[in-house]
């Protein structure tokens, strides 16, 4: 019964991720200089379950696929998620404070090569890097500290997903 709880978690929060990639796209913010998306938020879930971190790997996986990515971009942005969602799970007994440096590390380190060697965009790594990394900041902590704060004093939905 436990892992079943742990796979359903995991596949709400995977399905979640989906949607609101989704939202993101059809507002287009996930195209562009900066790319925001609301999905990215959900990477400080680590900090209150493990079952976040399948969740936002398959869910990256399935938005990159759904995307029509070129299949190294959905293996190594779907890579990023998954090593910032293994160091906020890491580290979180910390500060929640800590939880979206991670994922906005990884996707930052990562992201820019990928936009630079996979779809050869005009401009350098570097500047790919400052736009990642503005984009990243945005989602993940402006967006991302927020849901914590909410999802702390809400004990009910924290329920759900420990």
């Amino acid at each position: 019964m436990k892992k079943a709880n742990y796979v359903a978690k995991a596949a709400i929060i995977a399905a979640i991720y989906v949607v609101l990639t989704e939202i993101s796209t059809l507002l287009g913010l996930s195209s562009g200089v900066i790319q925001i998306r609301f999905s990215e938020a959900m990477t400080v879930l680590p900090f209150f379950t493990p079952a976040a971190i399948p969740g936002l790997f398959v869910g990256c996986i399935i938005s990159n696929l759904l995307a029509g990515g070129a299949l190294l971009d959905i293996v190594f942005g779907s890579v990023a998620t998954l090593l910032g969602a293994l160091g906020t799970y890491a580290f979180r007994r910390y500060s929640m404070y800590l939880a979206p440096l991670f994922p906005i590390a990884s996707n930052t380190l990562i992201i820019p090569w990928v936009l630079k060697l996979v779809y050869g965009f005009e401009g350098t790594v570097l500047f790919f890097t400052a736009t990642v990394f503005a984009g990243e900041v945005i989602s993940c902590a402006c967006l991302g500290i927020p849901l914590m704060i909410l999802l702390g004093k809400r004990k009910g939905l924290l329920d759900i997903i420990r």
